[in-house]
């Protein structure tokens, strides 16, 4: 039977999502606990893969469980009690067939929060990128409008192995609200490269800032250069639903 499954995790807790050799991973934590309840190793996918600090509130996973094992509620019960505080399994479900949590995903949302107040909220620690400095909405509102659609994002992915031969994606909607002092940035779309969204966000709030000329930002995503080298601390980022 292939288990389909969301995921919601603490990204301060972990290395990040992918297996890492020295086992602090999300995929690692929950492929321990497969093992230690099917007694055999069984392989975790995810829909993608979130950087060390980064949180989830649905990541979408699967795996490949024995067709005589327990049924998928059983499973999220015994799964969340092999592991620790900082993950646990939301939903689970027999797939259909053919379902692969990252090639069959149509897209994802990410949401990116920000405290915008000169004193850091000790709650939000971990939880969103502080920024001290008065943000400008009109400006914050027109960078980000400029990246909505599909562009080629070349100038704000970072250097990484592997890294697809395409940099065009699509952005099909950013979100800004504000509500006192936690601005939030919600980016829709069809796939990100590697820390898209982060330098996105940062190169944003600088704009918002006046410290980046937008002219210039929109040049950058136009050309593809120069590569913007500011990344939006990892904390403040947060998978929040993956489209099938």
């Amino acid at each position: 039977m292939r288990l389909r499954f969301t995921v919601a995790y603490h990204g301060g807790d972990f290395s990040g999502w992918q297996s890492q050799a020295d086992g602090d991973t999300v995929q690692d934590t929950l492929e321990k606990a497969f093992a230690t309840i099917s007694r055999t190793p069984i392989v975790v996918y995810g829909a993608g893969r979130t950087d060390a600090g980064v949180h989830a509130l649905a990541q979408c996973a699967h795996a490949d469980v024995p067709d005589n094992s327990l049924p998928p509620d059983r499973w999220l019960r015994a799964l969340n009690s092999h592991l620790p505080q900082g993950v646990r399994v939301m939903t689970a479900s027999a797939a259909r067939p053919g379902f692969h949590a990252r090639f069959s995903a149509k897209g994802k949302i990410y949401r990116y929060s920000i405290w915008n107040n000169p004193s850091m909220l000790p709650t939000e620690r971990g939880r969103a990128w502080h920024v001290p400095h008065t943000v400008d909405p009109a400006l914050l509102r027109l960078a980000c409008q400029a990246f909505v659609g599909t562009h080629d994002f070349a100038a704000f992915s970072a250097n990484r192995r592997n890294d697809p031969r395409s940099t065009v994606r699509e952005i099909t909607a950013l979100q800004v609200s504000r509500r006192g002092p936690r601005i939030t940035l919600a980016f829709h779309g069809t796939g990100f490269l590697y820390k898209m969204v982060r330098m996105l966000t940062a190169a944003a709030i600088r704009c918002a800032t006046g410290r980046f000329d937008l002219a210039d930002l929109r040049f950058r995503l136009t050309s593809g250069t120069p590569r913007w080298n500011i990344v939006a601390p990892a904390e403040g980022l947060c998978l929040v639903r993956v489209r099938y």
